[in-house]
């Protein structure tokens, strides 16, 4: 199954220095679960690429037929070949175990056979990746979500999570991207500039490109458009994290983590967080380029401060959970939980222009500082501390 004519460009590719990227790793041998949509393994780009034997049973329901369009697209972010002109993949040799949680408003819904979001987790927990991504985003707190994170934590996967599209829509707060030992992910668009629905606070981790990003038009699977949203910077980060440990497969989730944390895009200091990019840019090229990076200590949780936890604490064993509201009560004045609430169309994204005291200030980071383009073009990076 081909597109009609190219995908829009693929920007981020350049940015990020694919090209070299792919000399060091192509995520060969890594295994990544997309919990979304569901993810068609028919389209040219994606043939070869989906584990369909491998799809837990617990979650075989739509795991191959999807429903919105939105999985098939995160998984050719992270995975696709570029066959038949469609999406080339960042990690394009990494294999992708699809996982369907059917959205409120999709079609053909049989609630009989779907599962929950935390049923989806466990499932992705109990099969062969390392990584689970989730560019996805309700404003409602789970107990049973956040236990489920807990168990693919302690299981050793490195799950990451679209840090939601309400940045200019009241900010609400994004679960799983709000959950314990879950890398919230933020968007920034080809000059580095955070996209104004972003979501931003505490719960932002890291950032990767989100905007002008090509993905499925629709379910005819026929044409590609041009998509927004924290929900392929998510993808792109499961990309980056596929690479990296493709190439140091000794490496466990937490120094794979850590070595992102490192390594990101800023002009900050490490221990102070902007609430907007969190740590910075996400750079797998920086982490596979040093043949002698330190990953730092297997068993540190490299987030302890946001989990909750102590630095010191061995992680190997269950993590404890972190403060939360009471199961089922909304985030910060929640509303229904919609389909697509981390990747469909958003509003636009633009350098914010509002006075906001020391909260707000624009930098621009040249390649010679920071290198996180190919060229000597640079970003331009939000700087806002969040609160601890």
């Amino acid at each position: 199954m081909a597109a009609d004519g190219a995908p829009p460009k693929q920007w981020y590719l350049d940015a990020m220095g694919a090209d070299e990227i792919w000399k060091h790793s192509t995520g060969k041998g890594v295994k990544v679960a997309v919990i979304d949509s569901g993810v068609n393994p028919n389209t040219s780009s994606l043939k070869g690429q989906v584990l369909v034997d491998e799809v837990p049973k617990s979650a075989a329901y739509h795991a191959t037929k999807d429903t919105e369009g939105h999985g098939t697209s995160m998984a050719e972010i992270i995975a696709g070949t570029g066959a038949g002109g469609g999406i080339k993949g960042l990690a394009p040799g990494a294999k992708i175990i699809p996982i369907n949680v059917s959205l409120p408003g999709a079609d053909s819904r049989d609630q009989a056979k779907e599962i929950t979001t935390e049923e989806a987790i466990r499932a992705a927990a109990d099969s062969d990746a390392r990584i689970i991504n989730m560019s996805l985003a309700s404003e409602y707190y789970s107990s049973e979500e956040e236990d489920a994170v807990k168990y693919a934590a302690s299981k050793g996967k490195l799950l990451f999570a679209a840090a939601g599209n309400d940045g200019d829509k009241g900010n609400k707060r994004s679960y799983p991207a709000a959950d314990p030992y879950v890398v919230g992910v933020a968007a920034i668009d080809k000059s580095g500039t955070v996209g104004k629905f972003s979501t931003y606070g505490n719960d932002v981790d890291l950032s990767a490109p989100g905007l002008d990003i090509p993905g499925w038009c629709d379910t005819s699977f026929s044409k590609y458009c041009t998509t927004e949203g924290t929900s392929p910077a998510s993808a792109i980060a499961s990309a980056s994290a596929a690479l990296v440990w493709s190439a140091h497969p000794d490496w466990t989730a937490n120094q794979v983590l850590r070595s992102f944390i490192d390594t990101a895009g800023r002009t900050w200091a490490k221990d102070e967080p902007s609430k907007y990019l969190g740590y910075g840019i996400i750079r797998p090229r920086r982490v596979l380029i040093d043949k002698d990076i330190d990953p730092g200590p297997a068993n540190r949780d490299p987030l302890a401060a946001e989990n909750g936890t102590d630095p010191d604490e061995d992680v190997t064993a269950t993590p404890s959970l972190s403060v939360a509201p009471s199961s089922g009560e909304p985030a910060e004045g929640a509303k229904e939980k919609e389909a697509g609430s981390a990747g469909g169309p958003t509003s636009a994204a633009a350098k914010d222009t509002e006075s906001g005291g020391d909260t707000r200030t624009w930098v621009i980071i040249g390649a010679v500082a920071a290198v996180l383009v190919i060229g000597g073009a640079g970003f331009a990076v939000l700087r806002a501390r969040r609160n601890a």
